[in-house]
């Protein structure tokens, strides 16, 4: 990880990983010993979006946002490479690897441990979030890699286009369902949320900042005010998110070590395709490294309700997409950490 991130880490950044285990398990031990804190906690939802978890990403995102103009915003459309890995990773690759190899495990490898039909069910919201790339925390893994925040806003706004018209086909040839509806409440709720609204207050920050106290003051005080929030607020996040899954993780913990097994190897194939594409045309790492992440993650809001609308609450493929999101932190974590790690291997952007 790189001098500059370490620092905006702060305290939590040198033992993150550790940091990152006691707070799945502090989630875990609220969900159990007081479960009034998830019980309302899971009240404040909207779309199957958790109003806490929310504003924690967006608190998340701000900080990243600070660092965007529209200038570089259009910038960013005249490089098309980065675009083009993102967009064919993610749409012509991710959904149908996620296929194969989320049915080689659950139906074949793990037969003697989940019935066929179960099997299917869990196939179907692998399915469901190999087709969603993610929209809110790829804005932290790409913080957290010294993305180009710029180039990364244009690159989820593409897949944000995309999904409107390619996630419904692709769900319904791979799962052969011919009765998919995208809960657009739910979309737009989180493009609104995640990108919207930091993209729009980072702007503002930057505008009246800058005019009433100047550059220099904005880059090199204000920003620096936020150092350790992003990774504070995964951190809160995690223990959200825990505990609202606490009983789910102890009453059935084999289920979900055999779903977690093709999502993570899912993560880490798709993530090599990109960021080995990335390298080959020798696109500067604050790119490659966002575009090989945004298809690593998933945009699971998305996945978790089309499961439940299709499927029904207490059904496999809801639960599999429920596992999708307990596995994802860990696993982007660590492919962040690979990609400060590598950013040797790639040219720095043009105008640095």
């Amino acid at each position: 990880m790189s001098s500059s991130k370490q620092a905006s880490i702060g305290f939590f950044g040198k033992y993150l990983t550790i940091w990152v285990l006691i707070c799945i398990v502090l989630g875990i031990a609220i969900g159990q010993f007081l479960p009034s804190v998830p019980e309302f906690l899971s009240k404040l939802e909207y779309a199957q979006v958790s109003l806490p978890v929310a504003i924690l990403i967006w608190l998340m995102i701000y900080p990243m946002m600070l660092k965007v103009d529209f200038t570089s915003i259009l910038k960013a459309t005249k490089r098309p490479k980065g675009l083009a890995v993102t967009t064919v990773t993610n749409w012509l690759i991710k959904p149908f690897t996620m296929y194969l190899i989320a049915f080689f495990f659950l139906k074949v490898v793990f037969r003697p441990w989940i019935s066929d039909e179960l099997g299917t069910e869990y196939l179907a919201g692998a399915v469901l979030l190999g087709a969603a790339p993610c929209t809110a925390m790829v804005f932290v893994w790409s913080h957290l890699s010294d993305g180009d925040p710029a180039y990364t806003v244009v690159q989820v706004a593409v897949n944000d286009l995309i999904i409107l018209f390619a996630f419904t086909p692709i769900v319904a040839l791979l799962l052969g369902i011919s009765d998919i509806k995208i809960p657009y409440n739910t979309l737009f709720l989180s493009v609104f949320l995640f990108v919207v609204i930091p993209l729009g207050f980072g702007y503002l920050s930057r505008v009246l900042i800058t005019k009433n106290r100047g550059k220099d003051y904005f880059e090199n005080v204000f920003t620096k005010k936020f150092d350790g929030i992003t990774t504070t607020g995964l951190l809160l996040t995690l223990i959200i998110l825990f505990s609202f899954q606490g009983d789910t993780i102890l009453s059935n913990p084999l289920h979900i070590a055999l779903i977690a097994v093709p999502l993570i190897i899912q993560t880490y194939f798709i993530y090599g395709i990109a960021y080995s594409w990335s390298r080959i045309w020798k696109l500067p790492h604050p790119i490659a490294g966002p575009a090989a992440l945004i298809g690593a993650s998933n945009f699971f809001e998305l996945a978790v309700a089309v499961a439940i609308s299709l499927f029904g609450l207490s059904s496999g493929a809801a639960f599999a997409t429920v596992v999708g999101v307990l596995v994802e932190v860990p696993v982007m974590l660590s492919l962040v950490n690979f990609t400060n790690n590598t950013r040797h291997w790639f040219p720095v952007l043009p105008e640095d």
